[in-house]
């Protein structure tokens, strides 16, 4: 039977200037939707899986678009909460050569920084899941929707449904305390950790030594002890933490680690010329879901997620519309970008 995966968090409308304009420039933008879990969920769809997401939209035109953007690609929709004021926005500028990129949010009194835990029935959402996912991003928008999450957690447990965190800290959403707080308790339901270079360190406290990620050094031994740490503290039965190297707004190194029961597992080191980096984590953690259910041994599991994130920031937007066939092709060493015909 098919893999059934439930996602929860917000999806946001994204308006960026053209191209490499900056905002102060921008006389229009490119408005299109995105989101962590959303982002994820539509990865998933791609690659054959039921895939759902669920959130809190307002019943007008704007919330109608963000559902009909998941739609499109096949994402089941349909415990989509409908209420509430507002679509949370976000402006996004990208970076080029050594000007970074910048986010500048607009999502406060958003419907679902608003929702309330009688607005979701886990029994019915869960209904037929095999794994659920959220990321730290969720939680970080309120007390309410921690409490939301806790709720979820704790029910999906209680279903045997294999439960996956990105850990995805944002500092302008919340303090490292208040992160470290919260997540500490979520965790302790969580099986499959995601976590970037810094996250750890961010929410747990938890660093990886002779790293610099502001100068491009990444020590990939470090983060073994790393991850060993995140996995003895909560007992999650994978971590995977992404290794990006900075060399500039437009060219990173991209790789990732696996751990699992005990075993390292590095993943190839990727140069990218980067289109759209935003997504990139997100696209990363839906490939190793995917990998996950489809049986991988650890090294195939690593390899397909970094190559299915690597494949997301050569694409426009947050979604990551990708197939399960170019994705193997990449992680099977064809990364040529030579013409298909």
């Amino acid at each position: 039977m098919m893999s059934k995966v439930v996602t929860f968090g917000e999806i946001m409308l994204r308006l960026a200037p053209e191209g490499y304009y900056r905002i102060v420039q921008a006389e229009k933008y490119v408005a299109t939707y995105g989101g962590g879990e959303a982002n994820v969920s539509v990865s998933l769809a791609n690659y054959g899986l039921d895939s759902k997401f669920v959130s809190k939209l307002p019943k007008n035109e704007i919330g109608q678009a963000g559902v009909n953007s998941l739609r499109k690609f096949g994402v089941d929709t349909s415990d989509i909460v409908r209420g509430g004021n507002r679509v949370g926005i976000y402006y996004l500028e990208k970076g080029a050569s050594q000007r970074p990129s910048k986010v500048i949010y607009d999502r406060a009194g958003s419907s679902i920084a608003e929702a309330v835990k009688e607005d979701f029935d886990w029994d019915k959402i869960f209904e037929g899941a095999d794994w659920f996912h959220f990321t730290g991003i969720t939680p970080a928008l309120g007390d309410n929707i921690a409490e939301i999450c806790m709720e979820a957690v704790k029910k999906a447990k209680e279903k045997g449904i294999t439960v996956s965190c990105d850990l995805n800290y944002r500092n302008k959403l919340w303090s490292k305390e208040k992160a470290g707080q919260v997540m500490g308790e979520l965790c302790k339901y969580v099986d499959v950790c995601i976590a970037n270079e810094e996250d750890a360190g961010d929410v747990f406290g938890i660093k990886a030594a002779n790293t610099d990620v502001t100068s491009g050094q990444v020590n990939h031994e470090g983060y073994k002890d790393v991850a060993k740490q995140l996995a003895d503290r909560f007992g999650f039965s994978k971590v995977a933490i992404t290794l990006r190297s900075s060399i500039s707004a437009n060219d990173n190194k991209w790789a990732a680690m696996l751990y699992d029961e005990g075993n390292y597992y590095f993943s190839k080191n990727y140069l990218m010329h980067i289109v759209d980096r935003v997504g990139g984590g997100d696209s990363f953690g839906a490939g190793l879901i995917y990998s996950c259910l489809q049986n991988m041994e650890p090294q195939q599991i690593i390899e397909f997620a970094v190559a299915a994130s690597c494949l997301k920031h050569s694409i426009e937007g947050d979604f990551n519309m990708v197939t399960v066939d170019e994705v193997m092709k990449l992680a099977g060493g064809d990364a040529s970008g030579r013409v298909q015909r």
